[in-house]
């Protein structure tokens, strides 16, 4: 048995680092954390100094019992868990649990720490131990401790006042009000009309536009021109005085410097890997942490990157001279500034030994390490490489010019403006990605070479309509940066709390938007209301503030938790006494019922937010809540139909999945059935083989394939189903199944089976007769 047992987070990193290390050193992982607080009320005491109580997660039983049985051979413990909080208290427990086992006795015990995983990082790591950050621990026992009193206090009384199932968290709240407060903006927002006046003029064979500026000596602004009489007035008053011509008034040209985003840390990283690659905070961590982790590139397993849950921007002197090197060689001497390029950290935690997310080596290109890489792999390390070097690089020289001309008076101006990069620099590397950009806001407008005093010929005048827009819901990119902005949680928990929210049900995401949904609004209205202070930005940024305070020893945890809990748990039995359930979920709105004429209001029933009467139950009238009042609320009724169980006219409803039949009869008669009527596939069903497959809508709008003797045979599928055997394991059908990356392929459905083939044909063909 080897004299050293290391404990490192992933099987992943376990196995690179044992290569590193030789014989002497055993290498195992932890898989994550492997204690936490029992699911179940006091498992922290505040009446205690907020002592905690911890099990073993039960996911994670074996691994802890291999580590257990693993040190009793061993003489020396290493615990290189990752060099964050998370990392420090997964060591913490580690120590903790193997302590209570008397298995540590007197064998020294070493908190090792790296931020890269190559051989000289680690090998100088565990020449160099230190030991457990008591600091880091009680920063993030405290976390913990306040997200458990939060979460096992509130959501109950969510429970109680909306419906069962329902959570609140100490920052995933701000981040659904950030999403709400942007909704309730869209909807209050009320569109203006404005009119723009565009030249378009033509010069050396180029032709080029001007916007007015200045009409009858008068500065135009947004709403200037408001309304199509005047926009036409304007034009013709402009279009007579030109004569044919616009006069060159003023030639201004500047030469500008755009300077290179600094490498990335975590949240710069989940925004561009989102606006550039199209992936979602939680894919690019999962990405990342396999390019840290260690990747084989031919014989050897490497990191190709940084610790990737980082606040800092510094790169290290040894990295900055590689980087300097490399740039000289691949893209000339003269991109390579004099001195380095300094970046400050903004983040007042960020500790400065740690770095931005870097490649290991910057002489690992790309395109060189491609064959090795999967695609998400390739695209991700190339957007690090491409942001790295380019921060070590010269700035770009951009040639500005901006032409002012007269139109018949020097009081009627129009401007013309345009662009060009005169030295690329660093742009010729990497341009950072911008949030929410107007067509055409990044495109460089070139004019011709114009001289003050020379006629210009004018084609045409243009007056154009324009109306004000709302501001853009939220991308997971925009909403990152947001969250950073407000300081709402750290960079290494955005992944979770956007997962959070929408496996709550609180948001969807719709054309890589967040929309919050009726229950998402519900809640946020409840704690916006009833616990502001606990969902105020300012008051979450400032927490996380002293929280930090903690890891950095500057104050002491105990008395943090104290004055969070005392207000926060007094407010909560206020809360359960004096708030109604009908005070949550109803909203009152102007407006009679025109069955009973008793108030109606905005209620939230289990399919969401509709219009109902407060004389319920006496009176059972609803409405939609999109659905105009004035329009009969006597449902459409399936003509030539009758129920199948009971014989009651057939009627069209809406429910939240959308229209569907129901029997008029309801509640005495549930039966309900789809509007659209099942495709028949043709395709004999492989497990009953009675029926065949029918293609579906299920209710929340996606494509399924399910068998016709439904609910004696079970059997479902989301692909299209092909009549074939699968040539691997003889399945009777295979399925179709449509990839960006590899087109249309006919696959086998089994889990166990990874038959797959292209096909050409099209998709619709194989479905049979259409309905």
């Amino acid at each position: 048995m080897s004299n050293n047992l290391v404990i490192v987070e992933s099987p992943a990193k376990a196995k690179t680092i044992e290569k590193y290390l030789g014989k002497d050193f055993h290498v195992l992982a932890s898989y994550g954390h492997v204690r936490d607080l029992v699911p179940k009320e006091g498992a922290v005491d505040p009446e205690h100094d907020f002592a905690m109580k911890y099990e073993i997660i039960e996911r994670n039983q074996r691994h802890v019992q291999a580590i257990t049985k693993a040190i009793k051979q061993a003489q020396a413990l290493y615990l290189a868990t990752d060099p964050d909080r998370e990392g420090e208290a997964i060591s913490w427990h580690l120590y903790e649990l193997l302590k209570d086992k008397k298995l540590l006795k007197d064998k020294p015990v070493h908190r090792v720490v790296f931020h890269e995983i190559t051989k000289k990082a680690v090998t100088e790591a565990i020449a160099h131990p230190a030991e457990l950050s008591i600091d880091l621990i009680n920063a993030q026992q405290a976390r913990r401790a306040l997200d458990y009193l939060v979460g096992f206090n509130l959501s109950p009384l969510l429970w109680k006042k909306i419906r069962r199932g329902l959570s609140a968290g100490r920052v995933q709240s701000p981040a659904l009000r950030l999403i709400v407060e942007r909704e309730l903006e869209i909807e209050a927002f009320k569109s203006r009309e404005y009119w723009t006046i565009d030249a378009e003029l033509s010069a050396e064979e180029q032709a080029f536009k001007a916007k007015l500026t200045h009409f009858e000596g008068e500065k135009v602004e947004q709403f200037t021109i408001d309304n199509e009489e005047r926009a036409l007035q304007v034009k013709q008053t402009l279009f007579d005085a030109a004569d044919g011509k616009l006069l060159v008034a003023k030639v201004e040209k500047k030469q500008r410097k755009r300077n290179p985003a600094p490498p990335f840390i975590t949240s710069t990283l989940q925004q561009e890997a989102a606006r550039k690659l199209g992936f979602t905070t939680k894919r690019t961590m999962m990405v990342a942490q396999q390019l840290y982790e260690g990747i084989d590139i031919g014989g050897e397993t490497v990191g190709l990157i940084t610790y990737m849950r980082t606040d800092s921007v510094n790169l290290a002197a040894e990295a900055i001279a590689e980087i300097r090197e490399l740039i000289a060689e691949k893209y000339g001497a003269k991109n390579v500034p004099k001195s380095p390029r300094d970046y400050k950290t903004k983040s007042k935690n960020a500790q400065e030994a740690h770095e931005a997310i870097r490649p290991t080596s910057a002489r690992r290109i790309p395109v060189e390490l491609q064959k090795f890489l999967s695609p998400e792999q390739f695209k991700l390390y190339d957007l690090i490489w491409k942001r790295t070097i380019s921060s070590q690089m010269v700035h770009a020289t951009i040639n500005t010019v901006a032409v002012d001309l007269h139109c018949g008076s020097e009081r009627n101006v129009f401007r013309a403006t345009g662009s060009t990069i005169a030295d690329p620099g660093f742009m010729a590397v990497y341009l950072e990605g911008k949030d929410d950009t107007a067509e055409g806001d990044d495109k460089e407008n070139f004019l011709p070479s114009l001289e003050e005093g020379r006629p210009v010929p004018l084609n045409d005048i243009i007056a154009g309509q324009h109306f004000t827009e709302p501001p853009p819901r939220y991308s997971e990119a925009s909403l990152v940066k947001a969250l950073e902005e407000f300081g709402i949680g750290r960079p290494s928990t955005y992944a979770s709390i956007i997962s959070t929210l929408q496996n709550r049900d609180y948001v969807t995401l719709e054309s890589k938007r967040f929309y919050p949904t009726d229950v998402g609004r519900i809640v946020n209205k409840f704690l916006t209301e009833h616990f502001n202070k606990y969902v105020d930005y300012d008051f979450t940024a400032n927490l996380e503030d002293e929280l930090d305070a903690v890891s950095r020893g500057e104050k002491d945890w105990i008395p943090l938790m104290r004055s969070f809990w005392e207000p926060f748990n007094t407010l909560i039995h206020e809360k359960e006494e004096s708030v109604q359930r009908k005070d949550v979920t109803q909203e009152a709105i102007d407006e009679k019922c025109p069955e009973c004429g008793s108030p109606l209001s905005i209620r939230l029933g289990r399919n969401g937010r509709f219009i109902g009467c407060t004389n319920y139950p006496e009176c059972s009238y609803t409405r939609n809540l999109n659905e105009d009042a004035s329009k009969s609320s006597e449902p459409e009724v399936v003509e030539g139909r009758v129920c199948p169980k009971c014989e009651s006219p057939l009627v069209i409803k809406t429910g939240r999945y959308g229209k569907f039949i129901g029997c008029s009869s309801y509640p005495k008669c549930k039966h309900i059935e789809p509007l659209e009527k099942p495709v028949d596939t043709g395709v004999e069903c492989p497990q009953c083989k009675k029926g065949n497959l029918l293609k579906r809508k299920s209710r929340n709008g996606k494509i399924f394939y399910s068998c016709s003797e439904y609910p004696k045979c079970s059997y479902a599928i989301w692909n299209a189903p092909v009549q074939e055997n699968c040539p691997e394991c003889n399945w009777p059908i295979l399925t179709l199944k449509t990839t960006k990356r590899r087109g249309t392929e006919k696959v086998c459905p089994q889990k166990e089976c990874s038959y797959a083939t292209p096909y050409e044909g099209d998709p619709d063909d194989v479905l049979g007769p259409k309905g």
